[in-house]
């Protein structure tokens, strides 16, 4: 079919390829006859034969050589898809020769007009990097610019690229900081994550720690522009204020908590622990308790995670502690960490509820689950000292249970807790060494020959018997018991020497010829250092000292306590080893560098061509900016005007601080001389009418652009209010008659400047008594609106029998077409309430403005601001 001369029989080839290798079955037989439709001219056929060929161009690498051509030529190609499909097969091909080939074509694509290939390109930059590495200045070259782009679909590509191929170029990201704090919500999940990684090493390189006792929180402080000596010795002594920029990106990754995408939510939540105050921390906490409803593999990744968090912060996690119980569909390894989380989450308040659950895990069919368990349950024996006795004795209690593992992990945990209360359990040794028969886990029966020897004057006629049977059994038993009766034997030779010395003797002899080399050393060992004879020397003089020596009680402590060296959420905290590729945090600087590296300073062209650098924003600006949710935009520098008192006031104005006011920067190049007058519309229709009519605005709008190209504009103009030309006079009913049991009410927009505030809409009231008797008490309830404010009119404590009354009150839609709900409520020999909406006109969110006349000339133009 890939013969054929018909390309819908190609095409329909190609489909069944592609799906083969969706599949993984081997297609690459089909490589010469596939990679001779790379010039076809059909779009969807080209599309797929590129799949094929990113797939298998790595093995064919001599058969795609011959279509490099087609290649190049297919970057040129008109569609977006085409030329990142052939960049992407080119950067596909390892092959050192051409690689000035990709350099060249990776440098096209990135200064491509479609964001998609200069995607691809970013992605192509660690293709190359990794197929010659001396390519790294020219493509940090590329990567500087790429890093520049404003689109959200290369962000998250050229981070990644960035990560890749100079990770320490801290430099580069400096000027592109707050572009990717602000982009960061846009941008597609898995950049998002690379974004949020990178930048999170980035700031513990570019600001102090904020987890001082003194910190100062204050998103809104600023710094003096100019600082004596003496001030600045002042300021050396006052508390920490955080960063604008640090705030900024703390405020930036907070809504990504919400992410449906579970990778998202695990950078974001690494970022705050890495980065955040300490009281800040608890935002994260259900982010992280909810991906816990996921599949078991996001869950072993979050309680890992959450198992490190736990043992610095307790706090976090103890109001959602009934989170981390086991269910019994829990896999193993997902039950042995929610216990690691319950035991770390125990203090004296909640371990009666930990242990009451405990006692139930010990219970399960799980081995393994029930011996962490038991192990959990000795580390809350240890950590809290209320709780010792009373684990110790469910621990015994323990021994009598039938299944082997259990009375075997209860064995070597009594032990570890024996050597803190040692005198105080002389009935607890003995109890277990009646038990030694009847255990058979060589572990366990270790645990209980090391507490025989170790505290052998206590058990002073017991330990003698233990080692009686030993002797019996020697030769059948594991290394370790082995090991375990050998050092009884000789602590007993030293406590106890004429029971025990023949018993001594014998099993050093069955350990000098045992076939461990581990026994057979120990053996000699211990023979010369209790056996004093002529080769031993001085050193069986302190035989006693060195085996009977107090040993310090063992810590039980987490196994993920050593793991907040690593960053949370990476495979070498998962592993709790260093991974290949793994870039470590850096301590927080004690001094913050220089914050002026991250302003970026506006350059524009005057008509001369020449180029003067604009005011560059300040770091309070910036915040300010960055916290109204709004993407970065860059405003507009002043320019000088043709005439000389254009100049003048020019200088004048950049001496004085900027205004709150709105300014507009246009430019003129045309010699015809423009006239500029008021232009007023006024736009009045009905609320089905809305959605039409602003698709009327959109277009009527770009039509004044398309007309306005070929005029530039040179000329500074600062934007006033004025009044309406023509205000509407009709009236729209609220409230009628026959509903409101007399009560009528009509209502009006009244175009003016709202007194009660300045985003507020003016809205007039008509109150009219149709009936035969007063009203009193009108007035609008609390309960009208909850997603607009209305500043309410004051109730009406009486109206009379057809009188009217005219009440003004304010609204702000909050920029919304939607309507308010009032809720007028009246009372007459009982209360009621009626419940009307009112739907703003498009027309009341235009505001009037004012352009003067700044030159003089016969054109006129026409502008109108939608505010």
């Amino acid at each position: 079919m890939l013969e054929s001369s018909k390309e819908s029989l190609k095409l329909e080839a190609m489909k069944r390829i592609v799906g083969l290798i969706a599949k993984g079955k081997n297609a690459s037989e089909l490589f010469p006859a596939v990679v001779k439709n790379v010039a076809s001219k059909n779009i969807e056929l080209k599309k797929l034969v590129y799949v094929y060929l990113v797939r298998y161009a790595e093995e064919q690498q001599d058969l795609a050589l011959l279509s490099i051509s087609t290649f190049q030529r297919a970057l040129k190609d008109p569609n977006q898809l085409i030329r990142a499909s052939a960049l992407r097969v080119l950067s596909s091909i390892r092959v050192p020769i051409i690689v000035p080939i990709m350099m060249l074509s990776i440098k096209e694509a990135s200064t491509d007009l479609s964001p998609y290939v200069r995607k691809t390109a970013a992605h192509a930059i660690q293709k190359l990097y990794s197929l010659d590495p001396d390519q790294k200045e020219h493509l940090i070259e590329v990567i500087e610019k790429l890093l520049k782009d404003k689109s959200t679909l290369v962000a998250g590509s050229v981070v990644m690229a960035f990560e890749e191929v100079c990770p320490d170029r801290i430099d580069l990201i400096h000027k592109n900081y707050r572009k990717l704090c602000n982009l960061l919500v846009d941008v597609e999940e898995w950049g998002q994550v690379v974004i949020i990684h990178m930048l999170t090493r980035y700031a513990r390189t570019q600001f102090v720690s904020p987890w001082r006792e003194d910190a100062v929180f204050d998103e809104n402080s600023e710094k003096a522009f100019y600082d004596s000596e003496e001030e600045r010795r002042v300021e050396q002594s006052k508390p920490y204020i955080m960063d604008p920029d640090h705030r900024l990106l703390l405020r930036n990754t907070k809504p990504l908590l919400q992410s449906r995408n579970t990778a998202v939510v695990m950078a974001v939540s690494q970022l705050y622990w890495h980065l955040a105050p300490t009281h800040e921390l608890s935002i994260i906490t259900k982010s992280l308790v909810r991906l816990l409803r996921s599949h078991r593999e996001v869950q072993y990744i979050v309680l890992q995670n959450i198992a490190t968090m736990s043992i610095q912060r307790k706090g976090m996690f103890e109001p959602f502690m009934k989170s981390f119980y086991v269910r019994s569909t829990d896999a193993t390894h997902i039950k042995t960490l929610k216990l690691e989380i319950l035991t770390n989450l125990a203090n004296e308040a909640n371990i009666s509820t930990i242990l009451r659950e405990f006692q139930t895990y010990v219970k399960s069919q799980d081995k393994a689950f029930a011996a962490a368990t038991i192990q959990a349950i000795g580390r809350c024996a240890t950590n809290i000292s209320e709780v010792t006795d009373t684990c110790l004795n469910g621990l015994v209690l323990l021994l009598s249970n039938r299944d082997e593992t259990v009375v075997a992990e209860s064995v070597v945990v009594i032990k570890k807790l024996l050597q803190t209360q040692p005198s105080q359990h002389s009935d607890i040794i003995k109890h277990m060494a009646k038990l030694f028969d009847n255990i058979t886990v060589s572990m366990a029966r270790a645990s209980i020959l090391w507490l025989m020897g170790e505290y052998c004057e206590h058990v002073p006629k017991i330990a003698p018997d233990v080692l009686r049977k030993m002797a019996k059994t020697f030769t059948s038993e594991e290394d370790i018991v082995k090991l375990q009766t050998v050092n009884l034997a000789a602590k007993l030779y030293l406590t106890n020497s004429k029971q025990t010395k023949l018993l001594t003797q014998y099993i050093l002899n069955l350990g000098k010829y045992d076939q461990s080399y581990d026994i057979r050393d120990r053996t000699r060992f211990i023979r010369q250092l209790i056996v004093p004879n002529e080769k031993s020397g001085a050193l069986s003089k302190y035989a006693r000292r060195i085996l009977m020596a107090p040993k310090p009680a063992p810590v039980l402590q987490s196994a993920f306590k050593d793991r907040d060296r690593f960053q949370l959420g990476t495979l070498s905290h998962s592993l709790n080893s260093q991974a290949n590729g793994y870039l470590e945090l850096s301590d927080w600087p004690a001094v913050a560098p220089d914050q002026s590296v991250r302003i970026v300073e506006v350059v524009e062209p005057q008509k001369n061509g020449s180029a003067v650098k604009g005011e560059s924003r300040s770091e309070s600006e910036s915040a300010s900016e960055s916290s109204s949710s709004e993407s970065s935009s860059e405003s507009g520098s002043e320019l000088d005007s043709d005439s000389d008192s254009g100049t003048d006031q020019k200088k004048n104005t950049r001496s004085k601080p900027v205004q709150s006011k709105p300014v507009t920067t246009v430019r003129r190049t045309r010699e015809s001389k423009t006239k500029f007058f008021l232009m007023h519309i006024v736009l009045s229709f009905s609320n089905q009418f809305v959605a039409s009519c602003r698709c009327s605005l959109l277009c009527l709008y770009v039509f004044l652009v398309c007309q306005f190209d070929t005029i530039s504009w040179d000329v500074r103009v600062s934007l006033q209010a004025s009044s309406p030309v023509f205000v509407p006079e009709t009236s729209r009913e609220l409230l009628h008659r026959m509903t409101g049991k007399g009560l009528s009410a009509q209502y009006r927009f009244t175009r003016q400047p709202c007194i009660y505030g300045n985003s507020m809409v003016s809205l007039q009231l008509t109150l009219s008594n149709s009936s035969d008797q007063a009203l009193e008490n009108i007035h609008i309830s609390e309960k009208s609106s909850t997603g607009q404010n209305i500043h309410r009119f004051n109730a009406i404590e009486r109206l009379e029998p057809q009188a009217s009354v005219t009440v003004s009150m304010g609204v702000d839609f909050n920029d919304s077409t939607q309507a308010i709900k009032l809720l007028l409520f009246i009372i007459l020999t009982q209360g009621r309430n009626k419940t009307k909406l009112i739907v703003p006109p498009f027309n009341t969110f235009l505001k009037n403005i004012l352009l003067p006349n700044l030159v003089n000339g016969n054109n006129m133009h026409y502008i109108f601001l939608i505010i």
